[in-house]
């Protein structure tokens, strides 16, 4: 290692401040994703499920509430269908009052309100380090029980989302806690409320690595877990233990069945398409109007109640509609009205900004595209060996995984909801099939598409951070010009200038004793400054507070001390308590790190060469013949 134009002389005393650690916690505490911060989110995050869940559970009360008022005009909170009101051609001005009290309250109370709720989050993760504003969490359920409970076409479990992830984010914005942190928060809180409605904390925990987390590591996974398994506790304990969505039980699919459904799921991906285009076209449309947003909700609600008029059990939540798919006892009829009625009066209400989620509507459209599909393929194909329940389950499944490109999410929502084992394959290819085809048709999904049309980048991959993966040993410069401690101001100026052609726009030297134990950086203007005395030490110039990494840290903790400190380089140390100096890296180093280990992945070499391997088995062959 070259010590720069100097030889060293006699060390000159060095300050204890000159020798003092510059943060080791920094250095330390990042190699490891858990510590008991984590212990305490945790606690945090169970305590807001529990929350959580009882608000799931007063949604639900609510909405039974504002139903039994709209259509039955009696107080109670027993759980009724508006499908089996008797009001008549009166049955469409109520949807309209429904529209006309949320879009007030849009407009007087918070416009956070409007939309299914997940778009809102991700958008608040991105962009507002996942601050979302106390009164969403009153005024979201509030307005979403007075949508559904007359007669919009939604399910309670976008609202519950939204109105967990606001609370999280509430907690998080009290507590001192960063804001990656509360991003876990709001996560945690918001899939604990789609477990507390359905019992699907597995689903739940996917819904937030897949929609709202953008990442996979410990740190966030352990409190959201936590949180979605005491969703699911307190969806027992209030709504039982039965499936969400019981059915009978399915045959395990033959081969052909197989290929069926994986057929099956790509047409049904085309129409998850068609469904989320559909949503923001119409939502162009309301963009269009010459009034304010605020009597959209109400505008949209005249479809809502003409369709409901004409099919009365479009309205409302309808999970007991997915039931009764699955069931397969429906006649032809209700899957058609169910299909395309439904999607109608969800598209519209969805579209003109009311307050409501999109999970139940797609489940709804979806399986009674996949019974349609089945009953379809059945009587073209009547040896395909198909299950008509199983087309129902995969037709949901498909649908959701189409349009919100939540993958894992929809085959194990499917799962956990049905208790079907053996709808496991069919699911699995269906939503594949989907998933994979509505890239091709468009380029966001019904959750992202309203946050990217105003410019809000959406990941469409979770990759592991490169520079979490790669180590400083591996592009350590032990080739280093560093300067004498004993070395004058002047002295370290002349060979500066004179070293100048090969050091080019180097801003930073490393300062070394005799024995190259490490003192400290000091900055070319401080050595060029007029303010120090030429004939003092350049050891002088050394701050009490100097950065330094070990070979065996990883380079995203490089960067966090080169941003702290503004250095470009960054001496490398032993790890005792000498600091010997071994090397430096330069930020010109750990991008060249990075592009060499992104483009790797993007290299179509392929490691086995058929043309070299089979002139090598040629010669091999010549040789054993000569043998003989």
């Amino acid at each position: 290692m070259s010590t720069g134009a100097f030889q060293h002389s006699s060390a000159i005393p060095i300050s204890p401040a000159l020798t003092q650690e510059s943060e080791p916690d920094i250095l330390e505490q990042k190699n490891y994703p858990v510590n008991k911060r984590i212990f305490f989110l945790s606690l945090q995050a169970i305590f807001n499920a529990v929350v959580v869940g009882c608000i799931a559970k007063l949604l639900v009360l609510l909405i039974s509430l504002f139903t039994n008022i709209a259509f039955f005009q009696k107080f109670s909170f027993a759980n009724t269908s508006p499908g089996n009101n008797h009001l008549g051609w009166l049955v469409i001005i109520v949807p309209i009052i429904g529209g006309l009290i949320v879009g007030i309250m849009a407009r007087f109370g918070s416009a956070a309100i409007r939309g299914h709720g997940i778009p809102e989050a991700m958008e608040q993760v991105l962009l507002n380090e996942s601050k979302i504003k106390p009164i969403i969490t009153f005024l979201k359920p509030i307005s979403a029980a007075i949508s559904i409970g007359t007669g919009g076409p939604f399910g309670a479990e976008g609202p519950i989302i939204a109105t967990g992830g606001a609370f999280g984010s509430v907690t998080g914005q009290i507590m001192r806690i960063t804001a990656n942190e509360r991003k876990i928060m709001l996560a945690a809180g918001a899939c604990a409320g789609m477990s507390a409605i359905f019992g699907t904390p597995l689903a739940a925990v996917l819904l937030a690595i897949e929609l709202l987390l953008f990442e996979f590591s410990p740190r966030s996974i352990i409190p959201v877990a936590l949180s979605c398994a005491t969703g699911a506790a307190m969806h027992f304990i209030f709504f039982g233990f039965e499936p969400a969505f019981a059915m009978p039980n399915i045959p395990e699919p033959s081969s052909i069945a197989l290929i069926t459904y994986v057929a099956l799921g790509i047409v049904i991906g085309v129409c998850a398409a068609v469904v989320s285009k559909a949503v923001y076209i119409i939502e162009d449309l309301f963009e269009k109007l010459p009034v304010h947003w605020m009597w959209w909700p109400a505008i949209g609600a005249v479809a809502v109640g003409v369709i409901g008029y004409f099919a009365p059990f479009t309205l409302g939540v309808g999970y007991e509609n997915i039931s009764h798919l699955l069931s397969g006892t429906l006649p032809l009829k209700m899957f058609f009205t169910l299909c395309f009625l439904k999607f109608l009066s969800w598209a519209i209400s969805l579209g003109s900004g009311t307050s409501g989620g999109t999970l139940a509507p797609l489940l709804t459209i979806g399986g009674a595209l996949g019974g349609l599909l089945g009953t379809l393929t059945l009587l073209l194909f009547p040896g395909c060996e198909v299950n008509l329940i199983t087309c129902v389950l995969i037709g949901m499944a498909a649908m959701f995984a189409g349009a919100s490109r939540a993958l894992l999410t929809s085959i194990v929502f499917a799962l956990e909801a049905t208790m079907q084992p053996h709808g496991l394959l069919p699911v699995l290819g269906a939503c594949t099939a989907s998933y994979f085809i509505s890239f091709f048709l468009m380029k966001g999904s019904i959750m992202t598409e309203k946050i990217q049309r105003r410019g809000v980048a959406t990941p469409e991959s979770y990759e592991p951070d490169v520079l979490q993966t790669v180590i400083v040993k591996e592009i350590l410069n032990d080739d280093v010009l560093a300067i004498s401690a004993d070395t004058t101001i002047k002295e370290a100026r002349e060979w500066i200038k004179g070293t100048n052609e090969e050091l080019g726009q180097v801003t930073v030297f490393v300062i070394v004793d005799a024995d190259d134990l490490l003192q400290g950086i000091v900055f070319r203007k401080d050595i060029f400054s007029k303010k120090h005395d030429d004939n003092a030490s350049v050891s002088t110039l050394v701050k009490s507070m100097n950065p330094y990494i070990y070979e065996e840290n990883r380079l995203s903790i490089a960067i966090d001390l080169m941003d702290k400190y503004q250095t470009d380089i960054l001496p490398v140390v032993t790890h005792d308590k000498d600091k010997r100096l071994t090397g430096i890296i330069s930020h010109k180093d750990i991008f060249t790190a990075y592009r060499k280990r992104r483009n790797a992945e993007e290299v179509y070499k392929p490691p086995i060469s058929l043309r070299k391997q089979g002139i090598k088995i040629i010669i091999k062959g010549k040789q054993f013949l000569k043998t003989k």
